[in-house]
């Protein structure tokens, strides 16, 4: 990946634990009858969003500015949290979508509407070296932290119980993090970009990243909209078409070095 960090990635996440909500991403790439469509995100998702002062970063931000010039469409993206990002948008008044590397899921699928699949991800696991964790299965009898209400909150719960005391749930990933580096918890589970992005900046930490395909499947992120929103036959061709025309790629290899499998990524609609 490419992007440059200049503060430690552990103050970094601690900043975007308490940053505060309502920064926004102010865009003009168009018209779609004088509407604006505005984007709710969880910035604390670095490298996906994440704020750099007062500007939110990241491949999703790159990747919807792409999507909203190619569908020539005004939009903004704000910084709210991830419970506000949910509740928002589910209302579609305030906020009309959310951009904040939402897994597609079923149990979603019946409270909101999604885009086509944008990017394909895994959950991973994070402990320390040393650790005698080697997959999922071995956290059952762990301390773990996770992000609640993700697929890693769903993942570990059927994993080790809804009502397990020992799966720590909390309002960020990087508060998370911090669990582990503070010896609250034995293991983290999070999305793969986050955990190798946090891995890559604090290599005195002396962590590992465990990948488990067998209990942790592929999933893909959608854009967020309330049921029966006008906006997902409006973006959804312009998300394609910077998929085929090379766009996507470009910006997938800025921010993670490797080609995308967007042949995957296509067939997944």
């Amino acid at each position: 990946m490419k992007k440059k960090w200049v503060m430690s990635a552990f103050v970094a996440l601690l900043v975007l634990a308490i940053a505060g909500c309502g920064s926004d991403n102010k865009a003009g790439s168009g018209s779609a009858g004088g509407k604006t469509i505005k984007f709710a995100s969880d910035a604390s998702y670095a490298p996906m969003e994440y704020m750099d002062t007062d500007k939110i970063k990241g491949f999703d931000i790159d990747f919807i500015k792409a999507v909203m010039e190619e569908a020539g469409i005004d939009y903004t993206v704000t910084n709210t949290g991830w419970d506000t990002m949910l509740s928002s948008v589910k209302q579609g008044t305030e906020y009309q979508a959310g951009l904040s590397s939402v897994s597609i899921t079923d149990e979603r699928k019946e409270t909101y509407d999604y885009s086509i699949p944008y990017f394909e991800s895994t959950n991973m696991i994070m402990v320390k070296e040393g650790s005698d964790i080697k997959n999922a299965l071995d956290l059952k009898d762990k301390k773990v932290a996770v992000q609640a209400a993700t697929t890693a909150d769903d993942l570990m719960s059927g994993i080790m119980g809804v009502d397990n005391g020992n799966l720590k749930r909390f309002d960020s990933n990087a508060v998370a993090l911090m669990e582990l580096n503070s010896g609250g918890a034995d293991a983290v589970v999070a999305d793969i970009a986050i955990v190798n992005e946090y891995i890559k900046n604090n290599p005195n930490q002396k962590l590992t990243g465990i990948i488990d395909k067998e209990n942790f499947g592929s999933e893909y992120y959608g854009i967020l909209y309330p049921k029966g929103s006008e906006w997902k036959a409006k973006l959804d061709p312009a998300i394609k078409k910077i998929i085929e025309n090379g766009k996507y790629a470009e910006i997938y290899k800025t921010w993670f070095g490797e080609e995308p499998d967007t042949q995957t990524l296509l067939n997944a609609e």
